[in-house]
Formats: structure tokens, C-alpha cells, sequence
């Protein structure tokens, strides 16, 4: 039955794509979205998924999920065609190629080579806008920062201003996975859209009481739960455009391991959470409770200095 059903839904799939309704780069069926859709286990929407993968019908994407496979209009194919086409190569051209290949195939895709390739010029000429792929780096860390501008008018209140604060990285980081890891606390890099940023979280907590030391506190230790919270998101990706196994797919072939590891009966606390929880590992839910708890935090230590 449940052989029959996997043929079936693989069946279905192809005849989506080949219809047009699923064309290359949509996002096609998650594992769990196949198991509300046609009510079989797990198991065997992850086996409909790894025969697409096998069959060349689907790739892993970063940021994305399991998509169509085949070519797209993206940013690196429109710098192409404009490049080949005469139109003038410029600073702006190479670092959005740049973030273009790192979306899409994680930093470690990116070379002056690669940029050069998808350009179409000869790689030295890139070194007339760039000087070395450091510079480059952050120039693409400064124009994602500036594609994610902190609102000029933010609402009112220290707490509403961080949590829009830490949700605009969050997003920027989702958008941008390469971008967690390029940012370094312990060795921060200034341009001047981070440094717009960070003016922009420390308006929002002048007059609440804090010292100016307190204050910096506050803003290092939101960007450190955002980007410690993301800083993964770019090597999930890429072990999932590697291997064609989501992350639903990859705890579902953990069971064993988990199993056999447990077996001795050592941890009994974390098998009973983990078997009568239901938990799922969801970032965006994670992200939104560790932020919730961080600023109660927050909220509990004012109210403590108000108090003195």
C-alpha cells in the first residue's frame, strides 16, 4: 500500500512539473506539506522527495527548500546578460553578483572567478571595483544591511523597537544565510549601514535609564542571540543542496541513532521530553521564544533599576 502510494505522489509531482503548474524554481511539496496532502507517513513523503532528487526533477536550495530544478531568471543571470549584452560593469553590478552566488550556493561558491565567469570579464578587471574578496565581503554585508533598512519611524517603546530590531536581522539572515557568519562580534568590521543599524537600537534604548555601558550591553547581546541563532542557517543549506536531505528527512534518519544511543536507558529525562513533547524543530518559532525570554529578561532588570 504504502509502495503504491509513493508511486502514485511521485507520479502526481512530475505531472505538475511537466504541466507547467510547478515550473523550475518554485518550491515543490515539503515532506510534511506531503503527508497533510496525501495522508501517508513520513517515511514515505521523504522517499516521493530523495526519487525526485535522484531523478534530476528537484534540487535542494538554499534558504528555500526542495525546488523545481532546471535554470532562472535570478540577479547572477541578469548581470550576465546585461555584462554580455554592453552594459558598463560597476561596483553595484559585482557585489549584488556576489550575494547572488552566495544566496543561492552558499559563501563558499564565491570566488572573483565565479563573479568574473557569471559577468562574463576577465577576472582582473574586477579588482578596478574590488580590491580583494575581504573588501568584498563586506561590501555585500554593508548592501544587505542597507536592502534592510531600520524604519525610520519605529514604534514606540524600548521593547517594540528591539523586537523590530532583532526581527530585521532575522529576516536579512533568512534572506541572506552567508551573512550570520561574515559578522563577527569579537572582530566587528564598521560600515556604515551596520553602523546605522546599531545608531538606530541604541535610540531606541536612550531614556530608559540604562548607563551608556548597559546600553551597549543590551545592543551586543540582541545581535548575538540573532546571529548565534542564524549562524547555521548557511551550512544546513548547503548540507542539503549537497545531499538532496531536508531537515525533516535528516531527523527522520536520525530515529536509529537516536535509538541505539538512548538504548542504555542513561538519559531518561531527554528520551521522555523528546517522545511525549511533539516537538518540532521550527527556527522561526525558536527564534520568536528565545527573543520573548531575552527581552523579559530585559524588561525584569529595568524594572529593577526603576525600583532602586
Amino acid at each position: 500500500m504504502a509502495e503504491t502510494a509513493y508511486v502514485g505522489i511521485v507520479q502526481a509531482i512530475r505531472r505538475r512539473i511537466a504541466s507547467g503548474s510547478l515550473r523550475p524554481g518554485d518550491r515543490v511539496p515539503s515532506t510534511r506539506e506531503i503527508t497533510r496532502e496525501w495522508g501517508v507517513a513520513m517515511a514515505t513523503a521523504t522517499k516521493v522527495l530523495t526519487t525526485l532528487c535522484q531523478e534530476g526533477l528537484v534540487v535542494a536550495r538554499q534558504g528555500i527548500g526542495t525546488v523545481v530544478a532546471g535554470p532562472v531568471a535570478g540577479p547572477v543571470e541578469v548581470a550576465v546578460r546585461s555584462a554580455r549584452s554592453g552594459v558598463e560593469v560597476t561596483r553595484d553590478l559585482v557585489v549584488r553578483t556576489a550575494i547572488a552566488i552566495a544566496d543561492n550556493e552558499g559563501s563558499g561558491a564565491l570566488s572573483m572567478r565565479r563573479i568574473a565567469t557569471d559577468l562574463g570579464v576577465a577576472t582582473m578587471s574586477l579588482y578596478r571595483h574590488v580590491s580583494s574578496k575581504d573588501e568584498l565581503l563586506l561590501r555585500m554585508v554593508d548592501t544587505v544591511f542597507a536592502d534592510n533598512p531600520f524604519p525610520a519611524d519605529p514604534p514606540p517603546g524600548w521593547r517594540a523597537g528591539l523586537e523590530v530590531a532583532a526581527r530585521l536581522l532575522w529576516t536579512m539572515f533568512r534572506q541572506h544565510p552567508w551573512a550570520a557568519a561574515a559578522l563577527s562580534l569579537t572582530r566587528p568590521r564598521a560600515t556604515r549601514r551596520t553602523l546605522a543599524y546599531g545608531e538606530a537600537v541604541l535610540r531606541v534604548l536612550a531614556g530608559t535609564g540604562l548607563d551608556e555601558y548597559r546600553m551597549f550591553q543590551v545592543y551586543v547581546a540582541v545581535f548575538g542571540y540573532v546571529r548565534g541563532i542564524a549562524v547555521g542557517l548557511e551550512w544546513d543549506a548547503a548540507d542539503e543542496q549537497e545531499t538532496g536531505i531536508t531537515a525533516e528527512q535528516h531527523f527522520l534518519e536520525q530515529d536509529a541513532t537516536f535509538a541505539d544511543v538512548t538504548a542504555s536507558g542513561a538519559y531518561p529525562t531527554f528520551v521522555r521530553v523528546v517522545e511525549t513533547s511533539d516537538f518540532d524543530m521550527d527556527l522561526d518559532e525558536q527564534f520568536e521564544f528565545g527573543l520573548r525570554h531575552l527581552l523579559d529578561g530585559f524588561a525584569a532588570s529595568l524594572l529593577a533599576l526603576r525600583l532602586r
